[in-house]
């Protein structure tokens, strides 16, 4: 994706997500979803990168993450890096802040499980946003325990709102390249403890993929930039998750043997009997009679009998 502030693209912006083997401390392996993101940019003319590292289990629970943050200031550039790991205990966090050839500052700190139910982090959290896209539903008052960007417990809400509604979200028609197509807006709101909010609007297309991404009050604008994933009439054609290749069942030698099976058992069943006059008298010889559906025994006649004489 690109990254324009409103009219001129200063870099861009990548995700992805995949399957991945993870192994913790002394655990053993287990497969879960690996979650990237990597952005690099220009803000006010200095240039900035950030990139999201983080294991996610299918029930969005966040095994480590890793997100680090750089900005090219000289004399002094600035990195800043917060390293998140789940342990039997809870979770562990640690964070770094190298300013220069300064001596790196760190600090790290822990919370008890019972603090971090629900906890949904950053990688957690683009992973909802894809799922709740794909069903264009949004269940109310959507709201998970979350980190800020200082490492500490807060809470996150989710919202997308109908066109008409106190702001413009739910589904609209946004630009995809020189295309237009429908997409789907939500609202992620991060409500630091501090009282301060941090606000994105994700626009989605109907597969789930994302088409745009604005940060509130930032001039940095994240806008899909391909629209060859568009089909001609400006919605979105689904991509298969392996290529269609042309079948040819005649160099397939299970496929063709298949074929002659069916071309042999079908010109059988079309063969004339070399005498037609035996094979009919055959034929009609083990034929059932047809028989009145009043002859069976027991039945009774739908014409009533005369009644029977009096005997004297």
């Amino acid at each position: 994706m690109g990254a324009p502030p409103r009219d001129k693209a200063e870099g861009q912006w990548w995700m992805a997500a995949q399957w991945a083997p993870y192994q913790g401390e002394g655990e053993p392996v287990q497969s879960c979803i690996l979650v990237q993101t990597r952005f690099q940019g220009k803000q006010d003319g200095v240039p900035v990168s950030s990139t999201l590292k983080a294991y996610v289990t299918w029930q969005l629970e966040t095994l480590e993450q890793e997100e680090q943050e750089c900005l090219e200031l000289r004399p002094h550039p600035t990195e800043k890096r917060t390293h998140v790991v789940s342990h039997q205990h809870g979770m562990t966090v640690s964070k770094t802040l190298q300013e220069g050839e300064a001596e790196p500052q760190c600090q790290s700190f822990c919370y008890s499980r019972a603090k971090l139910r629900g906890l949904l982090l950053e990688g957690a959290s683009l992973l909802l946003l894809r799922v709740l896209a794909r069903r264009h539903t949004m269940p109310p008052n959507l709201v998970f325990p979350a980190m800020d960007t200082e490492g500490n417990l807060c809470t996150s809400s989710y919202v997308s709102r109908q066109p008409g509604g106190p702001s413009a979200l739910g589904i609209q028609r946004q630009a995809v390249g020189s295309a237009e197509t429908e997409v789907f807006v939500i609202e992620r709101a991060v409500h630091s403890s501090s009282g301060a909010s941090t606000v994105w609007h994700s626009s989605f297309l109907p597969n789930g993929r994302l088409a745009q991404l604005m940060q509130i009050g930032s001039p940095v604008l994240m806008v899909l930039q391909d629209e060859s994933i568009l089909s001609k009439s400006g919605r979105f054609e689904p991509q298969l998750p392996f290529p269609k290749e042309p079948l040819d069942w005649e160099e397939d030698i299970q496929l063709y043997s298949w074929f002659l099976d069916r071309k042999a058992e079908l010109q059988l069943s079309h063969a004339q009997p070399h005498d037609p006059i035996s094979f009919a008298a055959e034929f009609f010889a083990h034929q059932e009679p047809i028989r009145s559906p009043f002859a069976s025994t027991g039945a009774a006649s739908p014409v009533p009998s005369s009644p029977p004489a009096n005997s004297k």
